[in-house]
């Protein structure tokens, strides 16, 4: 029975960055923003050691919104996987969805498929690696990540740095340290 866990990146992962003008936190446009949240490489080693599979599934819609170009958004995460890779953690496949419904630049700013909380790359997932849904998770930060794990019937883990369970999330932790201590005792 393979099991799995599905990630958000942004908030989950990777520190979220401070734009003086929008001001609102957003993921990193570049490389030099990019910063991997503490307890991230050592909790992901305990998931892989304890046989999961991990998936990452990420909206990254600021290039349609033109907040940046394709090709940071391209390089953050090739940035973020060799990072990952180097420290000794297998995730599975990166999916990332760079469309949004009310962007700027046409040919990204669209009603798709694959943005959550659409089930798309989960169930992809599922499908072409035989995960069993009631043995996988889905950690994330906002609602549609919790939308897109229930919706899939996958267990859900909410972070917020109040510890508040919102959106119906199955569990909430205040990072992904926690998230994984809740995984590990329930599997």
């Amino acid at each position: 029975m393979k099991k799995a866990v599905f990630l958000d990146r942004d908030g989950v992962l990777t520190k979220m960055i401070y734009n003086e003008i929008t001001c609102e936190f957003e993921p990193p446009h570049c490389i030099e923003n990019l910063e991997i949240l503490e307890g991230v490489y050592e909790s992901l080693k305990q998931l892989n050691e304890n046989d999961f599979i991990l998936f990452l599934v990420s909206n990254q819609p600021d290039y349609a919104k033109g907040k940046t170009s394709i090709e940071n958004l391209y390089e953050v995460g090739i940035e973020f996987r060799n990072r990952i890779i180097n420290n000794g953690i297998q995730i599975k496949e990166y999916y990332y969805c760079y469309h949004h419904p009310d962007g700027k630049v046409k040919e990204y700013s669209f009603i798709c498929n694959c943005r959550k909380p659409s089930t798309f790359f989960v169930e992809k997932a599922i499908a072409e690696f035989g995960i069993v849904r009631e043995k996988s998770w889905f950690i994330g930060d906002r609602e549609s990540d919790i939308q897109c794990g229930k919706t899939a019937k996958l267990n859900t883990v909410y972070i917020s740095k109040d510890n508040l369970n919102s959106f119906g999330a199955d569990y909430s932790a205040k990072n992904i340290v926690e998230s994984v201590k809740i995984i590990l005792k329930k599997n």
